[in-house]
């Protein structure tokens, strides 16, 4: 929730904002350039509720569940997983275990010092398991998401990576309305709403920053390394989002969840050195 919007509320102002930044984009560009396929749309739309729409809520109501830390190191999986599955021919399984278990074992870690903090609270292990569950599932819909988005990339050189930026941006807008006209809130309970402000200012930023110039930029990584090295940018979203929900709790980390986080990165820098 931010104030009192719902979660769908919130994903959806976000994409929606995505798809009205990347249409505005398209009809900048050359009119030879504008407009995919029939096969590529379908693709941008596939890809949309993947990398974008589904993993969000998923990893939303994750938080919701679980509390921001083990969501958190469960999404900072992604890199192993990208790495494990679009690894190069050459590289052997063998030379990523020593990151495999170091990963792991963070992993681990956490989860098991946030579900004991939970056990006496007001939510239950259950909700708390349900959140793993959602965030095993956002962790999964984002991995394939990263592997088909750079195969597919790889496979069309001839498209820039804007502008199918700007193509999986109005699939993911045209899908943010439609999950809103199905599970939104009524435009009269939005209004009367007294975060609007910050509800607005929160979709813009999402919106621009962290979906339209970040899926341009990603897509630019994805055409110039392989799926497996790619994968290892998003150690920097992990990191964050850990730093972010220490400071929103208003709490130094516990030692568990410095050791976890140490391992954490360890293990990701094993892998890196293993790739290489």
């Amino acid at each position: 929730m931010v104030g009192h919007f719902a979660m769908v509320d919130i994903v959806s102002a976000r994409f929606a904002v995505f798809g009205a930044v990347s249409a505005l984009a398209v009809f900048a560009r050359p009119a030879a350039r504008r407009w995919p396929t029939g096969r590529q749309a379908l693709a941008a739309l596939g890809l949309s509720v993947l990398g974008f729409s589904g993993y969000y809520l998923l990893l939303a109501f994750g938080i919701v569940a679980a509390g921001t830390e083990a969501p958190s190191l469960i999404i900072g999986t992604i890199p192993v997983w990208m790495m494990l599955l679009g690894r190069p021919p050459g590289l052997r399984m063998a030379a990523l275990l020593p990151g495999l278990l170091l990963t792991g074992a963070g992993i681990a870690l956490m989860i098991w010092g946030a579900w004991s903090a939970r056990q006496g609270g007001a939510h239950g292990g259950g909700h708390f398991a349900w959140g793993i569950v959602l965030s095993l599932g956002a962790m999964a819909s984002w991995t394939v998401y990263g592997l088909l988005n750079a195969a597919w990339l790889q496979r069309h050189t001839e498209i820039h990576a804007a502008d199918w930026a700007n193509w999986l941006g109005i699939a993911t807008g045209l899908g943010a309305i439609g999950l809103w006209l199905v599970a939104g809130s009524e435009l009269a309970a939005l209004r009367a709403q007294p975060d609007g402000l910050l509800f607005v200012v929160l979709a813009l930023a999402g919106g621009f920053g962290s979906s339209w110039l970040a899926t341009i930029l990603w897509n630019l990584a994805s055409q110039r390394l392989s799926a497996s090295l790619c994968g290892q940018l998003i150690v920097s979203e992990t990191l964050f989002a850990l730093v972010y929900s220490f400071v929103w709790d208003g709490r130094w980390p516990q030692a568990t969840e410095l050791v976890a986080a140490l391992l954490f990165v360890l293990g990701i820098l094993a892998s890196i050195k293993a790739h290489r």
